[in-house]
């Protein structure tokens, strides 16, 4: 079972009427007191009480002026030591910062803590976001600044830091820098669903966090519900993500998952059985077929309905392999490690519905299916040359057994294309988030998510959009473009099959790598016949995750939940 709830406790001076009635978002459950204002927007279960032994409790206290009553660290973040931006109750810590330059040179360039002399809190960390008017800088400077800053405070041994967000002024091109400045400090407060669970005493890094400096009452009450909606979906995409091949293998996600939305506003539908399986989503199941019976494939449906006139549908499939062995074509020479994190696609679709359910936007319908399976080595195993016959009817030849992915992704989309076009969906658009592509790192780097249009999405400007809005949240994208080589690449070489699913070399290897696999997933499941130019042009983007979804080791990033985000929710009131 899941044994973790996190609860946000909001310390507030605001009038309670204002601030609901300035929210985006519609708080289900709340609980007044002379002080606080208690309510489950960031609450992984809302519903179910956990051992207390492992949950992980975090309390996010708002504060709309700074306050030192209840910390006992200062983590000061600014563009530079200046008295210029340093003004009003914050002028206080020029001087000493100003001591500390003259003995260390690489201190406003780097930080450092520094001993507070007169001052209630006796510890400082000074965190510098450094220049962010180059051509390079983007509104990451101000989350890392975040992260490294609480980093630094809580190896200092600080429970209560309160950290000051860089004043405002000139940062007018970065509407959303104080939104991804507190998510930046609260990636580095995750702490891992098997620490939570086997160690109680590790289950939280602080007590509590507090935040200040925002630029008006209005921006920090909007900052607190993206950021905090946001990360409650990251904290699922990590636990999911991240954890190891047992503890997530498809019936202990199916498990989670279950528990994570039980008496929410998300529909959970859950199918296990092989022969449905086989008969309904074929390529899936062809890779299912030499997993053992404690990793056998659980496909999750997911739904969220929203309250008022649906205007836009969101449709995410995402690749949920919880390990991936190559299969036949086994992984050698030592690259098998890192490979549960395979399943981070699917990881990030539960983690947006984890957003949807906190934010519960009133016109936006959000459909997903997480496709959960592993990618095993036995006699039963799928192989290179057998011929398998898709969901919508395609031929394909396997090229080789470690371009499953694909093969796990693709009768998911061709059963909503189906769905589009018998139900009438209102403005659908589909997505494919998948750790896909070796190739992928390389054309952009290890931080970075790759979108691809087809031809009714890139006329929406999908990918655009997406690149946009993870730009101002910090969560970014490059987006390349599938074009007619692609298609041609993935054609049969024999008059035995349609599709080739791949060829011999490694992505990595094989010039366009990343688009190929966007071209098959367009192919196989239809979607080819929903072009531009066909009566029902069915938008499709497929994003590669491969190099934004985090470190290994270390702890998955949660990529692409904010720009997602960011994208169709934000505005959805």
């Amino acid at each position: 079972m899941f044994k973790c709830e996190y609860i946000i406790t909001i310390n507030i001076r605001l009038l309670v009427n204002r601030f609901r009635a300035n929210s985006f978002v519609n708080f289900n459950r709340h609980v007044f007191n002379k002080t606080n204002y208690t309510f489950g927007a960031f609450s992984v279960n809302r519903q179910q009480k956990f051992s207390q032994t492992t949950a992980a409790m975090v309390n996010l206290l708002l504060s709309d002026s700074v306050s030192e009553s209840n910390s006992d660290t200062i983590v000061l973040l600014s563009l530079n030591v200046s008295d210029k931006l340093l003004t009003g109750s914050l002028a206080k810590y020029v001087e000493p910062l100003n001591g500390q330059k003259l003995i260390d040179n690489a201190f406003e360039k780097e930080g450092g803590i520094v001993q507070l002399s007169t001052n209630p809190v006796r510890r400082l960390v000074y965190s510098p976001v450094g220049s962010v008017n180059r051509d390079y800088d983007d509104v990451r400077r101000f989350s890392e600044a975040a992260y490294k800053g609480i980093k630094r405070a809580i190896k200092a041994g600080s429970k209560n830091p309160l950290v000051i967000l860089p004043i405002s002024d000139g940062l007018q091109s970065y509407s959303l820098f104080e939104a991804a400045t507190v998510l930046g400090a609260y990636y580095a407060l995750y702490v891992p669903l098997e620490i939570r669970e086997a160690i109680p005493t590790r289950a939280k890094k602080l007590n509590a966090i507090n935040f200040s400096n925002f630029s008006s009452n209005d921006k920090t009450l909007f900052t607190y519900r993206l950021a905090n909606a946001i990360e409650s979906g990251r904290i699922v995409a990590r636990d999911i993500g991240g954890s190891d091949p047992e503890r997530m293998a498809a019936p202990k996600v199916a498990q989670y998952v279950e528990e994570l939305f039980k008496n929410s506003v998300v529909k959970v539908n859950i199918i296990s059985d092989e022969k449905q399986l086989e008969k309904e989503f074929p390529c899936y199941a062809a890779v299912n077929r030499a997993s053992a019976e404690r990793h056998k494939a659980r496909a999750i449906f997911l739904s969220y309905e929203p309250p008022e006139k649906v205007t836009k549908t969101l449709i995410l499939v995402g690749k949920g392999v919880t390990y991936d062995t190559g299969g036949a074509d086994i992984k050698a020479g030592g690259i098998m490690a890192g490979m549960h994190r395979d399943k981070c696609g699917s990881a990030a679709v539960a983690g947006f519905f984890q957003t949807v359910a906190t934010l519960k936007p009133k016109h936006t319908r959000v459909l997903g299916v997480m496709a959960m399976v592993r990618n095993s080595i036995g006699p039963d195993c799928y192989v290179s040359d057998e011929i398998i016959t898709s969901r919508a009817g395609v031929r394909i030849r396997i090229g080789n057994t470690d371009a499953e992915g694909r093969m796990a992704m693709v009768d998911f989309i061709s059963y909503f294309k189906e769905k589009i076009v018998n139900e009438k969906l209102v403005n659908p658009s589909i997505f494919t988030i998948a750790t896909l592509t070796g190739h992928c790192c390389l054309a952009v780097g290890d931080n970075y998510s790759i979108i691809m249009d087809n031809g009714p999405a890139r006329q929406l400007r999908t990918a655009e959009t997406v690149q946009s809005a993870g730009h101002e949240i910090g969560d970014p994208f490059e987006i390349s473009t599938i074009r007619r080589e692609d298609y041609e690449f993935n054609i049969g070489k024999s008059e035995y099959e349609d599709i080739l699913q791949c060829n011999n070399a490694a992505s990595s290897r094989t010039p366009r790598g990343h688009q190929l696999p966007a071209a098959f997933l367009i192919q196989v499941s239809g979607l080819d016949k929903h072009g531009i130019d066909s009566e029902k042009p069915i938008p499709f983007s497929h994003i590669d995750i491969a190099g934004s979804s985090g470190p290994f080791p270390g702890v998955p990033t949660g990529a692409p939940i904010a720009a997602l985000t960011a994208s169709y929710l934000l505005k959805d009131d």
